[in-house]
């Protein structure tokens, strides 16, 4: 067990690890630039694709050097993924208690976001289109016995996300992912500004994810439920709609660019 931790350790502080980490983040950053710019058409009336990760691959497959870069974004989530695992099972050291534990399970979590995004990267590159079934899984998960309730408590955890991201983003605590130099001078101010800005607009989208769930739970009806694309276009439905979308589309793409910012100055041995 010794040997086998000793092993996963020094793949762990590996160079080639290190340099694949910050490939996957430069593609998160993209990821999320591509969402941006789909949300910000969908607040102006020009709706050509789903303001969604599957609908930022899907644009990037339609360009002529879609299917490389599709394997590139693949492997690089396929890194943060396993980054991710090995923070999950002893990762950030530098806390202690229950906080330390809290933060393992959140980087459990971001495993499985990571594996998902890195499939949909591969299945894009090879040609499928995976479409958007929230709804259809959400019925799915209400027929079974208190379904309502596992979708509801779902939909509070996305919620709790969602307000964890915005907290996140008023104490600038995202700060710990990057080495120091990261944050100082006039470059720190902009790499701060850019990680509020992109910190709350996903916490803002999560939160209204979560909120359709529940909502979807309390009047037992599925189709009210969604991800991303949903929530964003719920925004629509609102008193100043196009203008509130556009909000969220500028912070998302904010955080897209201080994914590479991330990627610079990353701290991969937390």
């Amino acid at each position: 067990m010794t040997d086998a931790k000793s092993a996963a350790q020094q793949v762990e502080n590996s160079e080639w690890l290190e340099r694949l980490v910050r490939v996957g983040l430069i593609a998160y950053g993209i990821v999320h630039l591509l969402i941006a710019y789909l949300a910000l058409q969908l607040a102006f009336g020009q709706s050509e694709g789903a303001p969604s990760q599957q609908g930022a691959l899907q644009e990037v497959a339609q360009k002529s050097y879609g299917t490389l870069l599709l394997w590139i974004i693949a492997l690089g989530f396929l890194a943060l993924a396993i980054w991710q695992f090995f923070d999950a099972l002893w990762g950030h050291r530098s806390e202690d208690g229950g906080k330390r534990t809290f933060k393992r399970v959140g980087s459990a979590g971001r495993v499985v976001v990571y594996l998902a995004l890195g499939f949909s990267a591969a299945k894009s590159a090879l040609g499928e289109q995976s479409k958007s079934n929230e709804d259809h899984l959400t019925a799915q998960v209400m027929e079974l016995p208190l379904g309502r309730l596992i979708v509801g408590a779902a939909g509070l955890g996305v919620i709790f996300i969602g307000g964890y991201l915005v907290s996140k983003a008023v104490r600038t605590s995202f700060d710990k992912d990057l080495q120091s130099q990261a944050t100082s001078g006039s470059t720190g101010t902009t790499v701060v500004r850019l990680g509020q800005a992109g910190y709350t607009a996903k916490g803002v989208a999560l939160a209204i994810v979560g909120a359709l769930l529940v909502w979807a739970a309390w009047t037992y009806d599925s189709k009210k439920a969604g991800g991303l694309d949903v929530a964003l276009r719920t925004l629509l439905d609102e008193s100043f709609g196009p203008w509130l979308l556009a909000v969220v589309a500028v912070g998302i793409g904010c955080f897209g660019v201080y994914c590479f910012f991330w990627a610079r100055y990353a701290d991969t041995n937390s």
